[in-house]
C-alpha cells in the first residue's frame, strides 16, 4: 500500500468525522452531547482514555461519527491517531477540529503490516485521512516510507537478508536516485578492509562480506557520511551467544537498514549535501577459519586490534568503514549500529544511545529529536574509560569488559575518527519487543527521523 494514498487534502469527498477528547475534557465534552450520544459512549465504556474510541450515532439514518481518546486533545502527538488507523473500517475520515500535524505519520504507520512469509496475508483496506494541510504531506510520506523500509529490512529472515541482499537493496534505491554504487567484497577485503574481512570470513562461501558504498549529490556541497553496521546475522562467533541471545540476531543489520533509509530520505528531499553511504555487511558466523579470541588484526587505519571477544564484532566492521569516510574527507559522520546490550540495559528498547565528539552537534540532534518525537539520549565519551580497552600485545583491544559497555564501544570507534571531524554514533536497538499502536512487534526505526530533522535543519534546501 502506498502511503501517499492514505493522506489526502480535503477535496469535499464524504468523510466520517473524528472528534478527539482527553480524560480531562471528557466530562465537559459529554455534557454537550445529545442523549443518544451519551448513551452510546456509556454502552461502549468510553471515557476519553488514550487509544479508546467509540462509534457515535447521527440524527441522519445510516450516518455515524467517531470519538477518540488522546493524551492531550489540544496537541496531537505522532502516535495519537495510530490506533484509529488500525481499527477503523475502510473509508475516508476527517478531524472535526484542528490539524493532524505529525499525527499523519502515525496514521500512515498504523497501516504497516509485515506479511511476506504469511501463507494467507490479511488484507485490510485503506483508511484515508483528509487533511487541511496538504503542504506537509510529501515530507511525512517520505518519513513513513523510510520507517517502513527499516522495518521491512530488519524483519526479513537472515537467510534472505544476507550481505548480497543489502547490496541489492542499496543498488535498487541508489539507482532510482542516479547515485554511484561501488562494492568491495570477498577476499578482496583482506588488504583494504581487514577488519570487515576478519569478521565475515567464516561465512565467506555462502554470505561473503562486503563494503557497500553509495555516492550522491553535488561535489561542491558539504560531504556527509552515513555509516551502517550490516551484520546480517550474529551468532557471536566463537564466543557464541546463547539460544535466547541469538533468537533475534537477524536484526543485527538494523544499523545498515537505518543508514540506507536515511540515505534515501536525503536523496528524495534533495538536501544540499554530498552524500557518502557506507554499509559494512558481513555475517558473524562460525567455521574452521573463524576469527578467534586472542587474534590480532591490523585495521585499515593501521591500528592493531586484539580480539578479546568475537561477539564485539560490530565495532570492528564499523572501524574500517569509518576510516574510509575519514579518508574521503567527510565533514560530518553519522553511524547507526545495533552495537551493545549495555545500551539496552541502560536505556531500554526505545531510546538509542547517542554519542558525539562535538557538543554543538549533540545539542542540535537532541533538539531535532525532541521536535519530531523521535527521542535519543546522549551518553558520554568518558575518556578515563579508554584504559579498559588496553591490550598487552596490540594497540587496542576490541572489548572493554563488563563495565560501561556502550561507552567503551563508542571509545573504541572514536579511535578511528579525528577530533576535527564531527561524528555522531547511535547505538540503536532497531527492534520493538512489544506492539503498540502504529508500532508492531519487530523491526523498528529509532533515531532515524531525529537525524533526518537535524540534517534538514543543518543543510536546508534553498
Amino acid at each position: 500500500m502506498r502511503y501517499d494514498e492514505l493522506i489526502q487534502p480535503d477535496n469535499g469527498q464524504p468523510a466520517i468525522p473524528i472528534q478527539i477528547v482527553d480524560k480531562i475534557g471528557f466530562e465537559t465534552w459529554l455534557s454537550e452531547q445529545t442523549d443518544a450520544v451519551r448513551t452510546a459512549t456509556k454502552a461502549q465504556k468510553f471515557e476519553g482514555a488514550l487509544n479508546d474510541m467509540a462509534i457515535l450515532p447521527d440524527d441522519r439514518p445510516g450516518e455515524w461519527s467517531i470519538v477518540a481518546g488522546v493524551t492531550d486533545a489540544g496537541k496531537l502527538t505522532i502516535w495519537s491517531l495510530s490506533k484509529l488507523a488500525e481499527a477503523l473500517p475502510e473509508g475516508n475520515y476527517r478531524l472535526v477540529d484542528g490539524e493532524a500535524g505529525d499525527a499523519m505519520i502515525g496514521w500512515m504507520l498504523g497501516h504497516y503490516r509485515y506479511q511476506e512469509y504469511v501463507s494467507e496475508p490479511k488484507i485490510t483496506g485503506a483508511r484515508v485521512l483528509l487533511v487541511k494541510e496538504p503542504g506537509g504531506i510529501a515530507s511525512v510520506v517520505l518519513q513513513a516510507a523510510a520507517t517502513s523500509l527499516v522495518r521491512d529490512l530488519v524483519n526479513c529472515p537472515a537467510a534472505d537478508m544476507g550481505p548480497n541482499a543489502l547490496e541489492a537493496a542499496t543498488k535498487r534505491i541508489g539507482h532510482s536516485h542516479k547515485a554511484e554504487i561501488s562494492v568491495v567484497g570477498g577476499e578482496a577485503l583482506e588488504t583494504g578492509y581487514p577488519l570487515i574481512h576478519a569478521v565475515g570470513k567464516a561465512a565467506m562461501r555462502d554470505h561473503a562480506p562486503r563494503l557497500i558504498e553509495l555516492i550522491w549529490g553535488d561535489e561542491r556541497h558539504p560531504r556527509v557520511a552515513i555509516v551502517g553496521k550490516g551484520i546480517t546475522f550474529d551468532s557471536g562467533g566463537l564466543d557464541i551467544k546463547s539460544a535466547s541471545g541469538m533468537r533475534i540476531m537477524k536484526k543485527d543489520m538494523g544499523g545498515a537498514a537505518h543508514a540506507l533509509a536515511l540515505a534515501e530520505l536525503i536523496m528524495a528531499a534533495h538536501l544540499p549535501v554530498r552524500l557518502h553511504l557506507l554499509i559494512a555487511a558481513a555475517e558473524n558466523s562460525i567455521s574452521g577459519n573463524a576469527l578467534r579470541p586472542g587474534d590480532v588484526v591490523k585495521s585499515r587505519k593501521g591500528i592493531t586490534v586484539e580480539i578479546d571477544n568475537t561477539d564485539a564484532e560490530g565495532r570492528l566492521v564499523l572501524a574500517d568503514a569509518l576510516t574510509k569516510a575519514v579518508e574521503d574527507k567527510a565533514t560530518l559522520i553519522v553511524d547507526f549500529a545495533t552495537l551493545t546490550g549495555a545500551a539496552r540495559t541502560a536505556l531500554g528498547p526505545d531510546l538509542p544511545a547517542m554519542f558525539s565528539n562535538h557538543d554543538d552537534v549533540a545539542s542540535g540532534l537532541l533538539s531535532a529529536a525532541n521536535a519530531v518525537s523521535d527521542p535519543v539520549w546522549r551518553m558520554p565519551l568518558w575518556a578515563p574509560y579508554a584504559e579498559m580497552l588496553d591490550s598487552d600485545i596490540a594497540d587496542t583491544a576490541n572489548s572493554g569488559g563488563s563495565f560501561a559497555g556502550a561507552v567503551t564501544a563508542a571509545l573504541f570507534m572514536q579511535k578511528f575518527v579525528p577530533d576535527d571531524i564531527s561524528w555522531v554514533h547511535l547505538d540503536t536497538y532497531a527492534w520493538r519487543p512489544v506492539s503498540k499502536p502504529g508500532r508492531p512487534k519487530g523491526g523498528e526505526a529509532l533515531g532515524l527521523r531525529a537525524v533526518f530533522r537535524y540534517l534538514t535543519d543543518t543543510y536546508p534546501v534553498r
